[in-house]
């Protein structure tokens, strides 16, 4: 039953690819004639407007140019003109750095709010104040103390990463049966021990969830915060795109941001599952 259901969404899936990509291919192909124009004027506007093609590339255009992107994914030309690789690389390093930063902060200060009524009431005000805002609105502050861009962004991804763990793991530690933590206490198991042995893997798959939140947040707020600090990466290379009117870039841009953002998501949700059992 399962595989049959699996098979049968995969067929579906891929139907829905491909009319997505002759919708588009329909959408994209020549309009016809085109009024007169003077030759200066018909210059200054392009093959889009001279010829009738529609100023959006095709798939055709994006597949050709994104095999192009493949087959040198680690070029370096100068400051403005890297390869797709090298751009991705810098993003996910950052991403994954602030990410890890905010693991080790999150994670052990989660637990201390799960097991402590008191921390929580404490902290809870300042938790609510500071999760709502927007982690972009701290860079100007970040650039003006930190004065680096790249550890600016970084700071932004730990900000932005460490909330959705911080309240997960918090209510996962919370949550754990306490009669499993009475038969613990029965059984004169240490606080320590108790912790490792009886409320992280009862808290775990709820960690994990917010871990898995943690970084598609993470790697959404990147894309934004290298366009404004420019330089390198995946954000920087969409707006340098723009400017150079390469919509053919920036669309083959989001389909690889699209693409990482599945596969650390996938990553954690195979985690999740490794840790989830039947009661």
């Amino acid at each position: 039953m399962t595989s049959s259901l699996k098979l049968r969404a995969a067929v579906l899936s891929i139907a829905i690819f491909l009319a997505f990509i002759g919708a588009w291919h329909l959408a994209t192909r020549g309009s016809g004639s085109v009024a007169t124009m003077s030759p200066e004027y018909a210059k200054l506007m392009g093959v889009t407007a001279t010829q009738g093609k529609s100023a959006m590339p095709g798939p055709l255009d994006v597949g050709a140019k994104l095999w192009q992107h493949i087959k040198s994914p680690f070029y370096d030309n100068g400051p403005n003109d890297k390869g797709l690789g090298i751009q991705l690389g810098y993003s996910i390093a950052r991403v994954l750095l602030g990410y890890f930063l905010a693991v080790i902060v999150a994670i052990p200060l989660g637990f201390l709010i799960g097991m402590s009524p008191l921390i929580s009431k404490a902290l809870d005000p300042f938790i609510q104040v500071l999760k709502p805002m927007s982690p972009l609105a701290w860079m100007p502050l970040a650039l003006y103390t930190i004065k680096d861009s790249n550890t600016s962004a970084i700071f932004v991804i730990f900000i932005c990463a460490i909330w959705p763990m911080l309240i997960n793991t918090a209510f996962g530690v919370s949550a754990v049966r306490k009669e499993w933590i009475n038969v613990a206490r029965t059984l004169e198991v240490g606080s320590m021990r108790r912790a490792f042995t009886v409320i992280l893997p009862a808290a775990a798959p709820t960690i994990l969830t917010g871990m898995r939140i943690s970084i598609g947040i993470a790697w959404l707020v990147i894309v934004a915060a290298e366009m404004l600090v420019g330089g390198t990466g995946i954000g920087y290379f969409v707006w340098n795109e723009w400017n150079n009117l390469s919509i053919t870039n920036v669309i083959i841009a989001i389909l690889v941001i699209g693409l990482v953002g599945m596969m650390f998501d996938q990553i954690l949700a195979r985690f999740t599952r490794m840790v989830t059992f039947p009661e």
